[in-house]
């Protein structure tokens, strides 16, 4: 049993007796004595309250000479901050020692009718409180109402059945080389494959307080399964197949499968090539020649001064030279053995052996591996990280190298968010003419076949624009959460990096004055620091 206390008044003024906990139970506190005095008025002596609380002996100890009035049992409620919970605390009635009024007991009626009055009315439990006027037990937090508390749910996953990751790490040769012939980037697949598996969000249950108003469960993020061509989704939205062989690729959140276009060579023998699919190049691709592919682009042999754009991911065994002109653009990652005089961007990572006065873009990161492992000269700008042996050349050349800012995720957010405002516009400008369509139906009015056909255009349109501003909004949700991630941007350097270079992370830039080996460069303290590698 807590310790409790009880006001006294006899001859000599006012006293306190202070009962010692039992079972482990905690004791009274001269605080809590204190407060229950300032609540009722009655001045008091502290020093003379801390010593009953000192004695614990059950005997009155007085601590001021004026005699007060009596004092009914009573007690303080407690409502939770969250409104879940609601607890009493009692406290004995006064005693007169003197042959005066004991102080009155309240009852259970009036704890109920207190409850009502502050609108306490879901999971007020009236048995606890009849218990306690069963056996009552002072100084002690009684709980007489429980809300009912929120189930929280879980966020939607999908679960691809291919690789989509950003950031490949291709296996290298026992010489440091690229291992082109598994790089396990590719993903292949046959009709009927499964591809994707949504588990939906699980929106929880509303929880209820004790003044019986809803309690909301916590916010989930609710997902939904995007494809392309050659995919086709179950009835029930959960799952993706495929319809036909080919590549299998995420493209901008989309999964699409790509049929594959086999050439030899890309050629005044075929011209530029723009394909749907994907594009597999045995031989050479010749320069001024473009090849556009809405899967994949890989080429066995030399490219130079020519243009590359796929949807996926670009691999090029021999690597690229753009004789300073050009482009190798790719919405997922780009393997390359060297980048030479050339502009790559890559919505993910970007994996070579050797960058040589080229620009350079990668969502991700870019790792610059194998025997040589250097960049020197041009501009290298990456999301995440740049992984390299050697930066810079020893005449010092001057080498830029960027981390910490996705090249193309600002623009991808500002792209949507125009088109949702476009989207947005177009609905509020049909909208009255539906709701005034709808009206007419609820009332009974016929439509003539010329505005039955036109009404029915109005709301496929609406309904289009809709689910079009409900899938942009899931992607722009995505992509702001990708933007406001935290990433340790830095630069690591197995090797060395040579005076002239210029490090920017983030917005902080730093040139290198002498060489540097063997470091990680990342910022700290609003700085560009060099770090020893882990």
């Amino acid at each position: 049993m807590n310790g409790y206390f009880q006001l006294v008044i006899g001859k000599a003024g006012t006293a306190v007796k202070v009962f010692e906990a039992t079972d482990g139970d905690p004791d009274i506190t001269t605080g809590e004595i204190t407060e229950y005095l300032d609540r009722n008025r009655i001045g008091y002596d502290i020093i003379a309250v801390n010593e009953a609380v000192k004695k614990m002996g059950g005997e009155p100890v007085y601590f001021t000479q004026n005699k007060a009035n009596p004092v009914r049992e009573q007690y303080l409620m407690t409502i939770a901050d969250d409104q879940m919970s609601v607890s009493l605390r009692f406290f004995p009635p006064s005693e007169n020692i003197a042959g005066g009024e004991n102080g009155q007991l309240t009852d259970s009626k009036e704890v109920v009718g207190d409850l009502v009055l502050k609108k306490i009315r879901f999971g007020v439990d009236k048995d606890i409180i009849d218990s306690f006027f069963a056996k009552r037990e002072y100084c002690k937090d009684i709980v007489i109402a429980r809300g009912k508390l929120p189930r929280d749910g879980s966020d939607a996953v999908i679960d691809y059945k291919f690789g989509v990751s950003k950031r490949p790490h291709p296996t290298l040769n026992a010489d440091g080389s690229v291992d082109y012939h598994n790089l396990n980037i590719i993903n292949h697949c046959t009709e009927g494959d499964l591809l994707a598996v949504l588990t939906p969000a699980d929106m929880g249950d509303y929880g209820t307080s004790v003044y019986g108003n809803q309690v909301k469960p916590k916010a989930v993020k609710v997902k939904s399964l995007h494809y392309g061509k050659n995919v086709k989704i179950s009835e029930d939205k959960l799952t993706l197949t495929a319809e036909t062989s080919g590549h299998v690729s995420l493209q901008e959140g989309k999964v699409v499968v790509s049929n594959v276009l086999n050439l030899k060579n890309i050629d005044v023998a075929t011209g530029n090539i723009d394909y749907e699919g994907s594009i597999a190049v045995a031989g050479n691709i010749a320069s001024g020649f473009s090849a556009k592919a809405g899967g994949n682009i890989e080429v066995k042999g030399t490219i130079e001064g020519a243009v590359l754009e796929a949807g996926a991911d670009i691999i090029m065994e021999r690597g690229v030279n753009g004789a300073g002109g050009g482009l190798i653009k790719a919405g997922g990652n780009i393997v390359t053995k060297f980048i030479e005089n050339a502009q790559v961007v890559a919505g993910g990572s970007v994996n070579a052996e050797s960058i040589l006065h080229s620009n350079v873009q990668a969502g991700t990161e870019v790792n610059v591996t194998g025997n040589k492992g250097f960049i020197v000269g041009g501009h290298v700008v990456a999301g995440e990280k740049v992984c390299v042996i050697t930066i810079g050349g020893e005449m010092g050349t001057t080498t830029r190298v960027d981390v910490g800012v996705d090249p193309t995720l600002k623009a991808r957010i500002r792209d949507l968010m125009k088109s949702i405002g476009e989207a947005n516009k177009s609905l509020q400008q049909i909208k009255p003419t539906v709701e005034g369509i709808v009206k007419k139906l609820k009332a009974g009015i016929q439509l003539s076949a010329d505005q039955a056909a036109y009404a029915k255009k109005l709301m496929a349109m609406k309904a289009q624009l809709e689910n079009d501003i409900n899938d942009k909004s899931e992607n722009l949700m995505e992509l702001q959460d990708k933007l406001s991630d935290t990433h340790d941007a830095y630069v690591s350097v197995n090797g060395i990096c040579n005076a002239g270079t210029v490090i920017t992370i983030g917005e902080l830039s730093m040139t290198v004055s002498k060489p540097v080996k063997f470091s990680k460069f990342i910022e700290k303290e609003g700085d560009v620091r060099v770090a020893p590698l882990d």
